[in-house]
């Protein structure tokens, strides 16, 4: 029995939206009194409401209640994490979904408390959490189902802790394969890569496709062309001021993202080296900075905007109670050819 006075925490809009037999965004209509919305279905909603007392308990000076979705990044600016948010605002706005946007970080003591965020989130009134290339740990994911809160990772740093943890991520592997495949037919034989975080499990997968493609084209490896780092500007260009002093320097640089990509072709021109014709350079994500990058880059499209849509998607459908058809969703990465590689010159081959 509940009070005008003291909340329940449990009478939530998924509950009204099971116990109504519709989704999450149409109750969220019914109260917000939109008209897209059959008259049996929107009687059986307030019906719903009525019995759970969620709108008498959980409205406010008659402000109309809506479904918000926590959208977590470690970065917030990066042309990333900007292509994600641009997926996952589109899809919440075609669901009648609100996003709140928060920042943490990932290493130390800004890893957040993992009862206190959940705790805040579910005070909040959050249907659920979407993270983005944040660290989870057990105690993360053990916090947010007491909290019964809803969790879907976007390219999670770490291997999830628990094999039923939702997340969606794209074919790294097939896409750092396709990176390093497309410099071998080329007729690139030193052929560097320039990851993010070694221990990013989406740098490893591009990494184990970059061996794989060696592998394939009969090219020994080699480990002094193996930089990690970061995902940014500093790692690809620090890396390649190191690449260009060995014995025998590459002729051609996989970066593990744009803004690496970026770096390694700032330092070629430190160094006085012309891109493509003395260092091919590929990129992965097709951000913007692709476009922008002199000259533009060649890159690994993963479809960012259709990753942040799925991730919203799915959230929704945890928080009906739905039963998902896998835990997670890989969507397919394609080369996109531009002005930044080409067959090696003589002078560097």
């Amino acid at each position: 029995m509940t009070s005008d006075t003291q909340p329940s925490t449990r009478v939530t809009l998924a509950s009204v939206a099971r116990e109504a037999g519709v989704s999450l965004p149409t109750v969220s209509k019914v109260l917000n009194g939109h008209h897209d919305v059959a008259e049996e279905t929107r009687q059986r909603v307030q019906q719903a409401i009525r019995d759970s007392g969620y709108l008498r308990v959980t409205r406010r000076a008659g402000k109309p209640t809506t479904p918000v979705v926590e959208l977590v990044f470690d970065d917030v600016v990066s042309a990333y994490s900007i292509e994600i948010l641009r997926g996952v605002t589109d899809a919440a706005s075609s669901h009648d979904v609100d996003v709140v946007i928060a920042k943490f970080g990932r290493f130390g003591d800004r890893r957040p408390d993992a009862d206190h965020w959940a705790r805040r989130s579910r005070l909040a009134g959050r249907s659920g959490i979407i993270s983005v290339t944040t660290e989870m740990t057990a105690d993360h994911l053990s916090a947010f189902e007491r909290e019964r809160l809803p969790l879907v990772l976007i390219d999670p740093i770490n291997p999830p802790p628990r094999r039923d943890t939702v997340s969606v991520g794209a074919t790294n592997w097939a896409g750092g394969m396709a990176a390093t495949a497309h410099l071998t037919a080329l007729g690139h034989r030193r052929i560097a890569y320039v990851g993010g975080e070694p221990g990013a499990t989406c740098s490893q997968a591009r990494l184990y496709g970059y061996h794989a493609a060696l592998a394939q084209a009969g090219i020994a490896q080699d480990p002094a062309l193996v930089h990690g780092g970061g995902f940014d500007t500093p790692t690809g260009y620090a890396a390649t001021l190191a690449l260009a002093a060995l014995p025998d320097p590459p002729t051609a640089v996989f970066a593990g993202c744009d803004a690496t990509a970026v770096g390694v072709v700032e330092a070629a021109r430190t160094l006085g080296l012309r891109v493509p014709e003395d260092l091919s350079v590929v990129g992965f994500d097709n951000t913007y900075l692709a476009e922008h990058c002199f000259p533009k880059l060649t890159t690994i499209a993963q479809p960012l905007e259709e990753m942040g849509r799925v991730a919203l998607r799915t959230l929704l459908r945890l928080a009906d109670g739905e039963t998902l058809e896998s835990h997670h969703v890989e969507l397919a990465t394609q080369l996109v050819e531009r002005a930044s590689t080409a067959p090696p010159s003589r002078r560097s081959g």
